[in-house]
Order: structure tokens, then C-alpha cells, then sequence
């Protein structure tokens, strides 16, 4: 009854459909119409459910709903009913509705997609066939593009790339240096000639299938498409096939998913077409070893100066250990392109792997218990410059362009690419003034040092030196040893030695920039108030200076103990008051005031200032928590020292050195080196450090680099020890550094062992206004005669004088009495009791042994290893603290230079 009040009842005649189809039928035409379905009316038990549909109903016969309306009133009618409910009639009259209408069901589609006579989440949920069906469509196209590549793909013939071309070094004026790094050393052999103990190491190193598979490795492909996918560094080739093929056969040698995909296919043909001795001597013929090698044979005659055919299975497994990768496997190092591939550390990595390829053999069976048993010792290996165009300073020159190519061109120029050679590199060094620094050092070995007459004295010693152009940064000359082809490592790069009192610099121009911190008076800053000072500014100048903190507290190490620095020759200066002021400081090298300076300045704004002017915060940088560090204990190359003064020379303007200027291929440029210059250090600091380091050369422990005619700045240094000693020095046109050192530093050596030179070339000790002044005087005067010698700017004031003693005023009275008499003769109080008279040496003098005016507290002892570490360590019988002080590169702590040798004491009192 709800629903009849809601809505009239229809009339019993069905509407005017009805009444039309009601009329058609009593003309006597036929209907036309099929049975309705059985529960398309509502329940004939219903009474309250008018029937125009039933029995009844004109024509007498029951008919289907006749469209959406009836459909939805079928609904109603059902569910007023309870014969049946809404969802069973609404698909009642949908089936009705397209019969009743004359349509024909609808076709089966092909794809079934979405899903016919499904709702909701089902519809969009495929079926299993057509999951099924689809797999199959794909794996079969698939299949096919698989088929009509392999059948279409051709094996192409040798590639240039394996017969890789020479890349061409040129001098700053155009003209050509060397051309080196591909075909000039590379020899094909025979199969026959390989020996069977390389294949072997290959093969287990690398492949351990390659006899039975077809080219490819399915898993390692995978690896490499996962890899890819994920954005991640491409992988080569897998097996050996597929790294013959890349190395031999395919001129584009970039890292892209074409080349890869190109270089699968080749992989399998030739894994099919190609017989496996024909892969294995094609491989081993092509491949890069390191050391300028490409090829076993070259690799053969690089490493252990012997043809392939006469290899060991040792060596065989050295070989096989580079081929992974020679920057990091080859023992001789490259540090020059990368710091982690140290030769320490690719000695180690070599080794390891060395060793687990023979073991892997064993394992193989491809070489028995007995002879592995044999070769225990890591082989002995040639050095690694043999080749002739790379004799004297040409090595140490390409080793240094390549090595900034590679760390500088932002990836555009890779050390795989630049080992295929085809390169055009120009490169900043001048060669007139490669050859003057080449003969300043040779005149000096030649004339002094003397292995035969004193070899206990005079053998392992080495030079180093690098020039720049303080205004472009450009490294136009540097010294990296006797010869390329016979000593490895390049001493104009980094090589442990510390720098000694050439490091005081730093710390000047940390005061003038900075200043000192006080507690009272000066400029706020982030740390307390500072004061920027005078270069007339004193300092304690007193041997065994008990260094203090800034705020005049005792400095103590972690244990407690006190550093008393000491002097060179242990000489006190300007006694009674022993003040002496920074210029006569830097000149006489004095360390106790340079390193209480830096105290005042702060370790960390010593630091700071020395990687303004040029320095590197690597392992060549000592950690500044120990006093002597201002004394220089770290450790950066003959290049930085060079570049870092160079921005004094250039009043404050800061470029980093480079070697090369343009990398061409094909007539492109594909590297242009861009200068960027930075202002660290005003004018006025930069000017006011240059006029303190001229002194040093005018009247100082610099005057054996006196050029005549020419304004020159610089600073001597020499460790504690005695195992290092420099010079480095400018004019504006050209900035210098050299350095001195003995180590042996034979590629089979571990140890690198830093030694004294007491005695070396027949003088007592090497300091740096000997020798290394000496050659830096000689070179600069051959490299500059020509050029118009232009004066340093004048400095400018700068800060205000700190520490200075006024002079006693007279004692005061009211109304003092003119009088022509000198002056009262001083009390004999005054006179006879000046500050230990007799216990201070005098400053011109060094002291001898057993001198009781310089006796020790304790005694001085080695504060530093044998890399490069310096004498004056912990006092008494204190070991050195743990660390001391170097930051990380493993040179030793330096307790101080010049003889800087800082003293621990126990706590006083």
C-alpha cells in the first residue's frame, strides 16, 4: 500500500503502448511477439500487483517488458512482491530489453578486455587465458626480433681499437713532445706462443666456463640489464668472448644499452663461428695490461723484462691480476689519478688477488697442489717506464698532463678512453725551462753528491721542483727525478716529505688576515676578540719556549704533558727580553715565536690560510692539533708549495696549478681548461707576507737565492732530522719550489724509509739555503734572463703592534733638576743580574756537544715515522702521543722543523 501511495497505479490497459498495441491486435494483426520469460511479471500469488501482463491481459498472451520504464517498474513491482528482488530483475529486463528490441547478442570480441558480463574489480581483471596469451604473443616476437638480429649481424673485422693509436703530447708552444700510449707497444703473437699457464689464470680468473659456453653468460647479462635499468654504472662484458669482442672488434667503446646490445649478438656469433683458440689469442693480444702494454707481449716485457712464452705461472697470475684493472691492480700505483690507488694499497689488492687466481687454479684443476706450492713470493717486477720516448723528464711530464686530464675533463675523457689513444693534448709545460730545472739539479748531483765515494751518505737522494706562473696558475716546468724510465715516482708530486719552516708563511698571513685573539681590546670575532698585527709585532724568541694557549694557560697534550719548542742550533734570541719581532722571526727562521704565533692565531686559521693560498685538505695535510704544526709537518708536493706562493706573488689572487691547457680529438675540442680565480687574501695581507719573505733573501737564511737585479721572496725549510729540506721562492713573474730528501724508494720496497743527510753531499747537515737554495738560484736565473725584472708592490700598513715592551719610563718627581752629568751608573743590583746571563747560548753561535748552556730536559726524540717523520718528540722517556701529529697520511708527526724539535714535558710542579 506504501508503494500505491507514493505513486498512482499505471492504468490497467499498460499506457498508451499498450493501448497502441492493444488496438494493433483488435485490427486482427498479428502481435509479433514472443512469450515473455517466465519471471519477467511479478508473483501471480500477489494479489495487491495489478497483472496488464497475465492471462488475462487483451491478446492473452504474456509479453516482455517493453523497455527501460517497465524494467524499472518491473523492479518495484518485484520487490513490493517478494518474488524476486531488484538485482534479479533489472537483469531480467536487461535480457529483455535486447530480445524485446530485436538485437542480436552481442559477438565475442578478441581480446576480452575489459572483461563482458563482469563488474567492479573483476572487469578489470585479466583472465588467465588472456595473461597467458599475451606471454606467449611476447616471447614469440621476442624470439623473432632475436632470430632476424642474430641472422643480420655480421662479425665485423678487427677494430682500429685494438690496434689503438698513439695520443700526442705538445709543448706550451705547439711543437710536439711525444707521441706515445697505444701501437708503439703492442706485438701480436701466436696462440701457440701464449703460455698455457696464462690461459689457465685467465680462464679461472675470468671465465671458469669458456671451453664449453656459447659466448655469453645469461646471468652476468642479467646482472648487467638489472644494472642498467636501475640507472647504475653499466658492466662490461662478461666472459671472454664478450670482452674479446669488446675490446677487438668494436670501434664504439662507450657504455651505452645499443652498444651493449650490438656487442651481445657479435658475442654469440663469434662464440659459434670463432674457435676458442682464435678468441683466447685474440683476447690476450688486445687487451691493455697497464704500463703502456697492450698485448701479453708487451705486458711480458713491461712487468718482468721477458717474452710471454717464458713466463712462470706466477707471473702468468700477475698478469691475469692486472687485466682486472691496471690503476688498481698494477703495483707500481698511480696516485697521480687517483689517491686510492696508492702503491701501497694496489700492492695489496695485487697480492690478494694474485694469490687467489693460483689458488683458483688449483681449485680448477688447471695447475696441481706441487707447483703452487712453488711460488709463494710475489714476482719480482721490472720498472714500470720503459719505454725509451719516455726517458728523462718526458715520463714524469705525460704521467702528470694524463693524470690531470682524467681527474679534470667532469668524466668526458675516461682513462680507458685516453689508453685507446687518438688524442691531440697541450699541456703548459715550456720546455726551454723543463731543461734549465733539469740542469740545476744535475749540476748539484753532479758536483756533490757521490754515491761511490760516501754510500752511506750520499745514495737514495732525491730532488724534486715545479715552477708556475703566478698569474694564470700554469705549471710551466717541473723535476720528477733522475729518469722516467728508471725512477717511478714523480717528486714534483706528492711524495711524504714534509715541508718545514717553508709552512711559517701560512701562518703570517693567518696573523695579518686574522689576527691574534686576545682577552682584552681588538675585534670581536666568532671566537673572542682579535687583534690583526704588525709585521713589527714580538714574540718570544727564547729555546725551549713553554708554549701557551691564547688566554696564557700552559698548553697541555691529552696526557698532561708541556711542549717546550726549540730553536735551531737551540739558540735563544734578544736576550734579556728575548722578544723578537715577525720580520726577524721569518728571517732567522725562528721557531718559538712562529709557533706561539700560531697558537695565538689558532691552529685552525693556520690551516685555513694555507688551503686559501693553495693546499689540499688530503692526506698530504697534517692535523693541526699539535703546536708544531705551524712548523710544517704536513706534506703537500713541490706543485702546491709552488702554486700556494705564487698567490702571494700574485698579492692575494689564488689559482689552482694545471698542466694542460686543451684535449683535441678529430680536430674537436673536447677539454679547454677554464681558470678559476679566487681573492683570499686582500692586497694588503698578501703584499705585507711578500715584504717579510724578502727579507729572508736580502740579509736572512735565504741570501744563496739572491738574483741579481731582481726582487726575489721565499723561505727555507728543513726538518728536524735532517730527512728533508726546501726552498721556495718568487719573483712576480715565476714562483719555485724545490726539495730535497733521501728515500728509498725502489718499487720493491715497502718500507719508504725517509733517511738523514747528516753528511750528504760532504756537508755536515742540508738545510734549505743549501742545496735546495742553491739549484733554485740557478734555474731562476736561466729562466727568467730575457724578462724585465719588475719590483714587488709596496706594502700598505697593516694591523697594529702586539707584545711589544715599552721602554722604561724615569721615575717620576715633581720638579727634577736639570743636570749636565750622563746619565747614573746602573745599581750594581741592575748590572750584575741581567736573566740568566750565563746559561743562554750566544745567537750567533751553535751549540756543541755537551755544551751545559743547551742542556736538555729529557732529551729530544724521534716524534715521527719513518715516512718523512722529523726528530723532537716527547721529552724524557714519554713515548710519542698516540697520532702525533700528522692528519691522516701516515708521514709521522714533526715535533717541529729546522731542527724544530718540540719538547714534552711532564707536568710542573
Amino acid at each position: 500500500m506504501s508503494e500505491h501511495r507514493r505513486k498512482p497505479p499505471q492504468p490497467q490497459g499498460g499506457g498508451r503502448a499498450a493501448a497502441r498495441r492493444g488496438a494493433s491486435g483488435a485490427s486482427g494483426a498479428p502481435s509479433g511477439r514472443r512469450a515473455a520469460p517466465r519471471d519477467a511479471t511479478g508473483s501471480p500469488s500477489s494479489p495487491s500487483a495489478p497483472s496488464s501482463y497475465g492471462p488475462g491481459a487483451p491478446g492473452g498472451e504474456e509479453r516482455p517488458y517493453g523497455g527501460r520504464a517497465e524494467a524499472r517498474r518491473a523492479a518495484r513491482n518485484g520487490s513490493v512482491g517478494g518474488g524476486g528482488g531488484r538485482r534479479r530483475a533489472a537483469e531480467n529486463a536487461g535480457r529483455g530489453r535486447g530480445r524485446g528490441r530485436g538485437h542480436e547478442p552481442a559477438k565475442k570480441r578478441f581480446i576480452d578486455y575489459p572483461r563482458a558480463g563482469k563488474f567492479g574489480a573483476r572487469r578489470w581483471l585479466p583472465s588467465w587465458r588472456l595473461v597467458t596469451g599475451l606471454f606467449i604473443g611476447f616471447l614469440g616476437s621476442m624470439l623473432a626480433v632475436i632470430g632476424i638480429a642474430y641472422a643480420l649481424v655480421e662479425v665485423p673485422e678487427v677494430a682500429k681499437a685494438a690496434k689503438a693509436q698513439n695520443n700526442v703530447y705538445y709543448w706550451a708552444d705547439g711543437s710536439q713532445m711525444v707521441a706515445t700510449g697505444g701501437e708503439t707497444n703492442r706485438q701480436i703473437i701466436k696462440y701457440a706462443d701464449i703460455p698455457r699457464a696464462m690461459r689457465n689464470a685467465v680462464i679461472s680468473a675470468e671465465n671458469k666456463t669458456f671451453n664449453k659456453d656459447k659466448g655469453v653468460d645469461p646471468m652476468g647479462i642479467a646482472r648487467a640489464v638489472v644494472n642498467m635499468a636501475k640507472g647504475g654504472q653499466t658492466q662490461g662484458g662478461s666472459t671472454i668472448t664478450q670482452q674479446y669482442v669488446k675490446n677487438a672488434r668494436l670501434d664504439d667503446q662507450s657504455q651505452t644499452f645499443t652498444r651493449k646490445f650490438k656487442e651481445l649478438f657479435i658475442s654469440i656469433k663469434v662464440g659459434r663461428e670463432v674457435s676458442k683458440e682464435d678468441i683466447m689469442a685474440g683476447y690476450l693480444n688486445t687487451a691493455y695490461y697497464g704500463r703502456n702494454a697492450y698485448g701479453i707481449q708487451a705486458a711480458a716485457r713491461a712487468y718482468f723484462g721477458e717474452d710471454a712464452e717464458d713466463l712462470n705461472p706466477s707471473q702468468c697470475a700477475l698478469l691475469a691480476t692486472v687485466l682486472k684493472g691496471a690503476t688498481y691492480y698494477d703495483p707500481a700505483g698511480y696516485p697521480e689519478i687517483d689517491p686510492a690507488a696508492s702503491r701501497d694499497a694496489n700492492t695489496e689488492r695485487a697480492k690478494k688477488r694474485w694469490k687467489w687466481i693460483l689458488d683458483e687454479e688449483v681449485k680448477d684443476g688447471r695447475l696441481s697442489a706441487e707447483v703452487r706450492n712453488k711460488y709463494t713470493k710475489f714476482p719480482k717486477l721490472e720498472s714500470p717506464r720503459s719505454n725509451v720516448k719516455l726517458s728523462g723528464q718526458i715520463g714524469y711530464l705525460v704521467s702528470l698532463a694524463k693524470a690531470y686530464v682524467i681527474n679534470n675533463s667532469d668524466g668526458k675523457i675516461t682513462a680507458g678512453q685516453l689508453e685507446q689513444g687518438g688524442y691531440e693534448i697541450h699541456t703548459t709545460f715550456d720546455k726551454k725551462k723543463v731543461k734549465q730545472l733539469e740542469d740545476a739539479v744535475e749540476k748539484v748531483r753532479k758536483a756533490k753528491i757521490k754515491p761511490k765515494l760516501r754510500p752511506d751518505k750520499d745514495t737514495h737522494v732525491q730532488f724534486g721542483g715545479a715552477s708556475v706562473n703566478p698569474n694564470s696558475g700554469a705549471i710551466e716546468a717541473i723535476y720528477g727525478g733522475e729518469d722516467a724510465t728508471k725512477h717511478f715516482t714523480n717528486n714534483a708530486d706528492t711524495t711524504g716529505a714534509q715541508v718545514g719552516s717553508t709552512y711559517k708563511p701560512f701562518v703570517l698571513a693567518a696573523a695579518f688576515k686574522n689576527g691574534v685573539r686576545s682577552k682584552t681590546g681588538g675585534e670581536i670575532q666568532g671566537d673572542g676578540t682579535r687583534t690583526i698585527v704588525d709585521p713589527k709585532s714580538k714574540f718570544s724568541g727564547k729555546n725551549k719556549l713553554k708554549i701557551k694557549n691564547y688566554d696564557d694557560t700552559v698548553w697541555q697534550d691529552k696526557d698532561g704533558k708541556e711542549w717546550l719548542q726549540t730553536n735551531d742550533g737551540q739558540q735563544s734570541y734578544n736576550p734579556p727580553s728575548y722578544m723578537i719581532d715577525l720580520r726577524e722571526a721569518m728571517r732567522e727562521s725562528v721557531n718559538s715565536a712562529y709557533v706561539q704565533l700560531g697558537m695565538d692565531v689558532g691552529l685552525d686559521k693556520v690551516k685555513a690560510a694555507a688551503m686559501d693560498a693553495g693546499l689540499k685538505d688530503d692526506k698530504s695535510m697534517a692535523g693541526a692539533t699539535y703546536p708544531s704544526f705551524s712548523l710544517g709537518t704536513s706534506s703537500p708536493s713541490a706543485i702546491r708549495m709552488a702554486g700556494a706562493y705564487a698567490t702571494f706573488a700574485d698579492q692575494g689572487k689564488q689559482r689552482d696549478p694545471f698542466s694542460v691547457k686543451e684535449v683535441k680529438k678529430e680536430g674537436e675540442t673536447v677539454y679547454q681548461h677554464d681558470t678559476q680565480v679566487k681573492s683570499p687574501f686582500s692586497p694588503e695581507v698578501a703584499n705585507n707576507v711578500t715584504d717579510v719573505l724578502k727579507t729572508v733573501v736580502e740579509k736572512g737564511t735565504g741570501t744563496s737565492a739572491q738574483l741579481p737585479g731582481r726582487q726575489v721572496a721565499g723561505k727555507t725549510g728543513t726538518t728536524d732530522g735532517n730527512k728533508s729540506a726546501w726552498f721556495v721562492g718568487y719573483t712576480p713573474q715565476l714562483s719555485t719550489a724545490i726539495s730535497m730528501y733521501r728515500l728509498d724508494d725502489d718499487e720493491n720496497n715497502s718500507k719508504r724509509e725517509f733517511l738523514e743527510m747528516f753528511g750528504t753531499g760532504g756537508e755536515k747537515k742540508i738545510h734549505g739555503a743549501s742545496f735546495p737554495a742553491q739549484i733554485w738560484q740557478d734555474y731562476m736565473e736561466e729562466a727568467l734572463k730575457g724578462q724585465r725584472a719588475i719590483p714587488f708592490p709596496e706594502p700598505g700598513p697593516i694591523g697594529e703592534i702586539v707584545g711589544d715592551i715599552p721602554p722604561p719610563s724615569p721615575t717620576p718627581t715633581e720638579e727634577p733638576e736639570p743636570s749636565d752629568s750622563p746619565s747614573p751608573t746602573p745599581t750594581e743590583t741592575e748590572s750584575s743580574d741581567p736573566p740568566e746571563p750565563t746559561e743562554s747560548p750566544d745567537p750567533t753561535e751553535s751549540c756543541k756537544p755537551w755544551d751545559p748552556r743547551c742542556e736538555d730536559d729529557g732529551g729530544v726524540t724521534d716524534g715521527g715515522s719513518d715516512n718523512g717523520g722529523a726528530d723532537g718528540g716527547p721529552g724524557g722517556e714519554s713515548p710519542p702521543p698516540t697520532g702525533q701529529p700528522n692528519g691522516g697520511n701516515g708521514n709521522g708527526g714533526n715535533n717541529g722543523n729546522d731542527n724544530e724539535g718540540g719538547l714534552f714535558v711532564g707536568p710542573t710542579g
